[in-house]
């Protein structure tokens, strides 16, 4: 039993062969937590490692730029792998692997070093939101993004643009939030002075509820006959009879298992190639926006 102690996993764990390695620990490194999709996506990924005897250092980061930091704190644990929901550079991806710590990116890929990863379609879902507006009679769409330095909230960005650029579409305002309900309101506040904007594609739901109280309260639109109101994500409030917000679903609950259990396999077997996994999103046909199809 002390065996066992020391390694920080649960003795059971341990007798079930659940997992093998050295310190037990589980980095979970995390970004975003003012936007309300992450605490679900927490409470799984807690419960999930916790379920295979895995003790969780979590590490929450206020912006994506600070992963440096974060990653000097990590070491110091010598943890036996990662789950990261944050940018990781090329350097910082090759470090894991000198290092021989299992390593998942949450909703991020990698385009340089191999490394295992979920994530959601991001570009599928904003296709189908943007197609079913277009369809529906919008012409003149407007983009409310997140910081910069998101890498989730630029893929969503992007997919948009790309997707309207197919219908002609390109000269398209973006205003940025910070993923928070305040951030949407006041983004929507500044780009609502074009009075001509008849649809707003949000980079996630809690900035879309945000919008669409300025866009009531402050601009008299009636939504979606006036000016349509898109998401992305699912998150709880958006459901609410006041909001019933249009958007994308992400399956967080097959993200997360699958996080999981990619990262005690590479635990397991550190020869194991890296794989990548995506999932698609599902609409949610909210009462937010005029959607055809």
């Amino acid at each position: 039993m002390a065996a066992a102690d020391e390694l920080g996993y649960r003795p059971n764990a341990i007798a079930q062969g659940l997992i093998t390695r050295r310190s037990g620990m589980i980095a979970v490194i995390i970004s975003n937590l003012t936007n309300l999709h992450y605490p679900e996506v927490l409470a799984e990924l807690t419960q999930g490692l916790s379920g295979r005897g895995a003790r969780v250092l979590l590490f929450a980061l206020k912006s994506e730029s600070e992963i440096d930091e974060i990653l000097d704190q990590v070491w110091r644990y010598q943890v036996d792998g990662a789950i990261v929901a944050a940018r990781l550079s090329d350097d910082q991806l090759s470090t894991f692997k000198a290092r021989g710590t299992a390593l998942v990116l949450y909703n991020r890929q990698s385009d340089g070093v191999p490394v295992a990863s979920v994530a959601c379609e991001f570009a599928a879902g904003e296709a189908l939101l943007v197609d079913g507006m277009i369809a529906s009679g919008c012409c003149n769409f407007a983009i409310i993004g997140g910081p910069t330095d998101s890498t989730v909230g630029e893929a969503r960005v992007n997919g948009a643009l790309d997707r309207l650029a197919l219908a002609g579409l390109t000269s398209v305002p973006i205003e940025r939030g910070d993923f928070s309900y305040q951030g949407g309101y006041d983004a929507a506040t500044r780009l609502l002075k074009d009075k001509r904007i008849d649809a707003i594609i949000s980079a996630n739901d809690t900035m879309a509820l945000g919008a669409m109280d300025a866009a009531r309260l402050d601009f008299g639109h009636q939504i979606p006959e006036t000016l349509s109101i898109v998401g992305f994500d699912g998150v709880a409030p958006a459901k609410w009879r006041s909001y019933d917000l249009t958007t994308m679903r992400q399956p967080v609950g097959r993200m997360t298992t699958a996080a999981i259990s990619m990262l005690f396999d590479q635990i397991e077997n550190p020869d194991l190639g890296p794989e990548k996994r995506l999932f698609s999103g599902s609409l949610i046909r909210g009462k937010t926006a005029r959607l055809a199809g």
